[in-house]
């Protein structure tokens, strides 16, 4: 079997990778010469553990293939996915200017009978986008060729997309032929061999599953954070309240910590497209609203902590930040709180200096010379009166205390995602401060 994948960002390049991990014959395309040259080498535009070494050995193999060609590209392929980015417009609704796009141009190219399948997060309603877009194409090039369309949402977690790919939670495919519900049970067999569920229904149903999940993760987040700062109020521990709480079953316990905010390419552009949609349609979505301010607010947390303790006084302190991805095992910056968080400090005339082990390039790029990037986590302490995490990070679990110590002006924590042991700093002699505890 053969497919193609239309775009080598996250989502496009991952689904390629391991489609051709289980046998499959895979092209992926894009229009952007320079990363498929360096597809081509064996380098992965992203970081993501264990990509790389499954980009090389399907190379090796023989079972996937880069090119920047759609005409050939599209050429005996059964599956066309459309992987390409989404970016939110000015109005929060998802741009579908790249779908569109690639979807004229495989009922240019066209040769055959295929599938066309969004991959990328797409608002309820582009599939018919996508199959009139198709069909345009193919009028104009007076061609009876037929096709379907299906709708495959990803659920891929930065960080361990690999294993959320080839291991997943379950398949979501919505189609609306016979024809394209066996051509998507073929290519998907060897995970239903492995268990893994395979659920079909229809189109908009799909795409709407997509942003429902990605809505509801967010949700928890913000409500968690919600909780969080309601306990410092209190004096109650947010930690002991979240095992209380997603002990129920009914509950469970994932993304129930509380932190700085959520970020990355997924949940705060797709909250945004879904509360657009209901506007478009005259509903108002009030939790989703809520959520998107909660987690405004909470990436600022910190700020106002460090703010207080120092009394307004912030000009000429000098801050030093561990972690700057906006979650860890990933280069990713998109929406990163660290983004909100250095321009606040800069604003303020503080001195930044940050340390993350994957995305100090992407930070760079971004953020610029707001801060002084270090080569490690306790070039990062030297002089500083605090420190700031904000990603969680494993070299950061467990840092010596003694060397924090003595490279601090100040033995001053802000923990963002109280993973620190808060007992044991104290011990030291550190101030601590977390995020739902005293």
């Amino acid at each position: 079997m053969k497919i193609l994948v239309v775009g080598t960002g996250y989502v496009g390049l991952v689904t390629g990778v391991c489609f051709a991990e289980i046998g499959i014959d895979v092209v992926c395309m894009d229009v952007d010469q320079r990363k498929i040259d360096n597809l081509k080498k064996g380098i992965s535009p992203i970081y993501e553990p264990g990509l790389e070494e499954l980009l090389i050995r399907n190379m090796e193999k023989g079972r996937i293939h880069f090119s920047t060609d759609i005409e050939q590209s599209v050429k005996d392929v059964e599956v066309a996915f459309i992987a390409v980015g989404t970016p939110p417009d000015e109005d929060g609704s998802a741009d579908l200017q790249h779908v569109v796009a690639v979807a004229k141009n495989i009922g240019k190219y066209m040769q055959n009978y295929l599938v066309v399948v969004t991959k990328s997060t797409v608002p309820v309603g582009t599939a018919e986008k996508v199959r009139q877009a198709v069909q345009h194409e193919l009028d104009a090039r007076q061609s009876d060729l037929t096709f379907d369309v299906a709708s495959n949402p990803e659920f891929l977690k930065e960080g361990a997309a690999i294993d959320d790919f080839l291991k997943p939670d379950r398949i979501v495919v919505g189609v609306d032929t016979d024809k394209a519900q066996q051509i998507m049970e073929r290519l998907y067999k060897p995970f239903i061999l492995n268990g893994h569920p395979l659920i079909f229904m229809d189109i908009p149903s799909a795409e709407m599953t997509k942003y429902a999940a990605n809505a509801m993760l967010a949700t928890r987040i913000s409500f968690m954070n919600d909780i969080a700062n309601l306990c410092e109020l209190l004096g109650a521990d947010v930690n002991k309240v979240r095992k209380g709480i997603g002990s129920d079953p009914r509950i469970g316990p994932k993304f129930l910590y509380p932190g700085i905010g959520y970020g990355g390419s997924c949940f705060p552009k797709d909250v945004k497209a879904l509360i657009k949609t209901g506007k478009e349609h005259g509903y108002d979505l009030r939790i989703l609203n809520a959520v998107e301010a909660v987690n405004a607010d909470q990436k600022l947390v910190l700020f106002h902590k460090v703010s207080r303790y120092f009394e307004g006084n912030l000009k000429g302190k000098t801050i030093a930040l561990w972690g700057l991805s906006f979650k860890p095992e990933t280069d990713d910056m998109r929406e990163a709180p660290s983004i909100v968080l250095v321009d606040k400090f800069y604003e303020a005339g503080c001195h930044i200096k940050g340390y993350d082990p994957q995305a100090m390039e992407n930070a760079k790029l971004i953020m610029g010379d707001k801060l002084e990037y270090a080569a490690d986590p306790y070039e990062v302490l030297t002089g500083a009166d605090c420190l700031l995490l904000l990603t969680e990070w494993r070299e950061f679990r467990y840092p010596d205390y003694e060397q924090m110590a003595s490279l601090l002006k100040r033995k001053l924590i802000f923990d963002g995602r109280n993973i620190l042991n808060r007992d044991e700093l104290r011990k030291q002699g550190f101030e601590y401060y977390g995020i739902g505890i005293k």
